[in-house]
């Protein structure tokens, strides 16, 4: 088993990719929060887009080319949640019910890492998103993309979407729970 990462593993397109995406959050986060005008903020929403075209090619690339590395499973979901987090920051700012949502994306994600961490020692990892993950995350995105896209949207229509990703969020948490457990109690049967 090799332990070390290879320049070859570091600069594959799949990586270069989840690196680029984790370099327009900047850019997003500056655009979005100096928007005076709906251009601004559709300038905002186009990187966001690249970024989420860019999130989808680079595994297809990585499975096509066998380019699939275990620096790659640690950047792409970095580079996701790094986005996510930026996406829910920024839009907190002009939305206060999304900073509720936010809050649970902190719990969520820390439960998660946190758990990750533990059972990574005992031999034991998650293989991929689970489906409630991947709907999660599907829904999230839409959510914060239809708000970037919609700067003029009406308070009501906003607090609407941000509750429907609150739910999608908190269902994913509590799915995510059981599927932890029964790592841990694999780990202690297997330890």
């Amino acid at each position: 088993m090799k332990n070390r990462i290879d320049k070859k593993e570091i600069f594959s397109i799949p990586n270069i990719m989840g690196y680029f995406r984790i370099l327009l959050i900047p850019l997003f986060s500056w655009l979005y929060c100096t928007a005076d005008s709906t251009g601004d903020y559709y300038a905002a929403a186009a990187v966001v887009g690249v970024s989420g075209l860019t999130d989808m090619f680079d595994g297809k690339i990585a499975r096509h080319f066998n380019m699939v590395t275990e620096l790659g499973k640690f950047i792409d979901p970095l580079a996701d949640k790094l986005t996510q987090a930026a996406l829910l920051i920024c839009l907190a700012v002009r939305y206060p019910l999304m900073r509720a949502v936010l809050v649970l994306f902190i719990i969520k994600e820390g439960f998660m890492v946190v758990m990750g961490g533990l059972l990574l020692p005992r031999g034991k990892k998650l293989d991929g998103a689970m489906w409630f993950g991947k709907v999660c995350t599907a829904v999230l995105y839409a959510v914060l993309f239809v708000l970037l896209l919609l700067p003029e949207i009406g308070t009501t229509a906003a607090n609407v979407l941000i509750t429907v990703c609150g739910v999608f969020l908190l269902f994913s948490f509590l799915m995510y729970i059981p599927v932890f457990r029964k790592m841990w109690k694999e780990s202690e049967k297997n330890g």
